[in-house]
């Protein structure tokens, strides 16, 4: 028994030691392919030898955690990122900085809380680490911008997806025919699949517009431009001639790094593909070129040193003065920042749109839009939901003149696959419409409405037939509105636009008082049993007032009546009095003496029903003069009491349109 008992500890102890090499050797064999930066297949190392470790091994268990988390974190596989560095965490891996990269993990799949409480870990151990501080802020105010979303639409584009990754769209120049993405789909070159991402070695391909619009079938490019290696992330001369984009060598023995080639079109064709020495440095990459709009400089994303950390944009003198030929410059920390800056390109206007995670966002890397203010400030504004998201969102490209085009992202992508969506901003429109009526009656359709801004706009509107109009305006714009017709006097009204975006409605009615027949103004009040104005009528008058000053020469009479109730001379003197205190009110206004008569007419003119009237009360009838008979012959007392409220009215009519006009 004792003999058997000793054998089966060696055959333990052999199997022991074998399980340990084994493990041993696929570290190895992991580190190796780590260091030439194929971290999916290192992955699979670090897996194979975690899985053979015992837990017993704590220590070294949590340093092979570390390793096989931090591929599937350079490889852009978040979820499980996320499961290798909680384990690294769990048998106590010696480096804080886990809880800072698991934090970042979990951002990218949107898990915001479990985000916080890690960075807030981490940062107990290194406060003034700006990163973590970035992703503290991003994870805290991703909830919120989810629920406010901005006005941008964006779907997943169908038509230029394949089975999988599709990212980098590109319209070649202005022609928005004819669009070029990068690829692993299977049409690509070559058979091996990339270390890197466990896909196929990226190409890039073209899919045009029939004549209705719609993209047709994704095509390969036959060319030098597409190799056994990662091609893509293009971009294009103002011309569409030339060609810049990024290649990816790889080699078995060493790291090879990014770098940018160029090629000519020639007709429909590219020509072969030429490297671009940007630098003597070969130990840096040089990724995601994009020419900027007049030409002269060609942006792009490097880790050369000189810069702000990371990946930084930088630019490149391609034009043709000789002082600036190899020019190179960093874009400075108004743009750049700690981590990485990547995949510029350029917006309708000419803003300089770009990727980051180095600012604070909605979880791995953001588009930004950065307008240049002068020489080294820039205004960088987060594009926010719904062109972000927890995932990457990159490589953006415009319909020429439009914020409409397409761009990448691998949002919802459990294995961190890149995927291509539309997005288009639904126009900013900003409309006035309204009415022109006559005052107290109904549309003039023979109305013309005269518009004047302070953009240089100048132009007139006829309005329909039902005395409506409507028109576009511009935001931030001042307007003055002058309504006309003919046997009408004329109206202004003004108006100044938002500059908010969106659909903005603007409503300006015009109520042209007639120069044939009085004109009632409303909501003149007087003190009981006095010609007294209230304050309640400045309102009324003071528009009275512009109406004369838009219309001078006109001169008018000023009218004031009574109801029937009391003696025909105290009404007559009452309502002379009033007319007269609206007649000084005006003229303490600023409008002559000449202009105005006042006469007060007491009882001696009834009010004639007019058609509008007859709306709001229908016992009465067009034409009704509202004469003592007529009313005492209501039977209902609240009718009467209307009858004498409409009696007592202040009103203007029209004497003369001459006045000075021919001085």
């Amino acid at each position: 028994m004792k003999r058997s008992v000793s054998h089966i500890l060696i055959i333990l102890s052999v199997i022991l030691i074998a399980t340990a090499c084994n493990s041993e050797k696929a570290i190895r064999k992991g580190d190796k392919l780590a260091a030439i930066c194929e971290y999916h297949e290192a992955a699979k190392q670090y897996k194979r030898a975690y899985s053979k470790i015992s837990p017993k091994e704590r220590t070294r268990r949590g340093e092979v955690a570390w390793k096989m988390a931090e591929c599937y974190r350079k490889s852009n596989n978040a979820i499980r990122a996320v499961g290798a560095y909680q384990n690294a965490i769990r048998y106590k891996y010696h480096d804080s900085i886990a809880y800072r990269y698991l934090a970042d993990a979990l951002l990218k799949k949107g898990d915001y809380k479990p985000a916080v409480k890690n960075y807030e870990t981490y940062l107990a151990y290194a406060p003034d680490d700006r990163m973590a501080q970035v992703g503290l802020q991003t994870a805290k105010q991703s909830l919120e911008w989810k629920k406010n979303p901005t006005r941008y639409i964006v779907k997943r584009a169908k038509e230029l997806n394949g089975q999988r990754s599709d990212y980098c769209p590109m319209y070649i120049a202005d022609d928005s025919t004819m669009i070029i993405t990068t690829s692993t789909r299977k049409e690509a070159k070559g058979e091996d699949l990339s270390g890197i991402t466990g896909q196929k070695s990226a190409d890039m391909f073209l899919t045009k517009r029939d004549e209705k619009g719609k993209w047709q079938k994704t095509e390969v490019i036959e060319s030098d431009i597409n190799s056994d290696f990662e091609d893509g992330a293009c971009t294009f001369t103002p011309d569409g001639k030339t060609m810049y984009f990024t290649r990816c060598v790889t080699d078995d023995q060493y790291p090879r790094y990014a770098a940018i080639y160029k090629s000519n079109r020639s007709d429909a064709a590219w020509g072969k593909a030429q490297a671009v020495n940007i630098s003597s440095d070969t130990l840096s990459a040089y990724a995601h070129p994009a020419v900027s709009p007049d030409g002269e400089w060609l942006y792009f994303c490097s880790n050369m040193a000189g810069g702000m950390g990371g990946l930084d944009l930088w630019r490149f003198y391609i034009g043709e003065s000789m002082a600036l030929e190899g020019i190179v410059e960093n874009l400075g920390n108004g743009i750049n920042t700690e981590g990485d800056e990547q995949f510029p390109t350029f917006g309708p206007s000419g803003e300089l749109f770009f990727s980051s995670d180095g600012y604070p966002g909605m979880g791995g890397l953001d588009i930004f839009c950065a307008t240049q203010k002068n020489d080294s400030t820039w205004n960088i504004q987060n594009m926010m939901s719904p062109i972000n998201s927890n995932g990457d969102d990159f490589g953006m490209t415009f319909a020429s003149g439009l914020y409409r085009g397409y761009f990448s992202s691998n949002r919802g992508d459990a294995r961190g696959w890149d995927h291509i969506y539309s997005f288009y901003l639904p126009e900013t429109v900003y409309t006035l419409y309204g009415w022109l009526y006559e005052k107290d009656g109904y549309e003039l359709p023979g109305g013309i409405i005269h518009m004047i801004g302070n953009d240089g706009t100048n132009t007139s509107i006829n309005v329909m037939n039902d005395g409506s109009y409507s028109i576009r305006v511009t935001p931030g714009v001042e307007y003055v509105l002058l309504g006309t017709c003919k046997g009408y006097l004329n109206a202004m009204q003004e108006l100044k636009t938002d500059t908010v975006e969106g659909r903005m409605e603007y409503q300006r009615d015009f109520a042209l008082p007639s120069i044939t027949r009085p004109v009632l103004i409303d909501n003149i009040f007087y003190e009981f049993d006095s010609a007294i104005l209230t304050e309640e009528s400045t309102t009324a008058l003071d528009e009275l007032v512009k109406l004369l000053e838009l219309n001078p020469n006109v001169t008018i009479e000023l009218s004031s009546h009574c109801d029937f109730r009391g003696s025909d001379k105290y009404n007559k003197k009452l309502s002379q009095a009033r007319a007269e205190s609206v007649v000084d009110y005006l003229t303490k206004k600023g409008v002559e003496a000449e202009r105005l008569t006042a006469v007060g007419y007491g009882e001696e003119q009834p009010k004639v029903v007019l058609k509008k009237m007859t709306e709001k009360y229908p016992f009465l009838k067009e034409n009704d003069v509202l004469t003592e008979e007529f009313i005492n012959n209501l039977e209902n007392e609240e009718d009467k009491e209307i009858c004498h409220m409409l009696n007592r009215r202040t009103e203007f009519r029209v004497l003369r349109t001459t006045y000075k006009l021919y001085e």
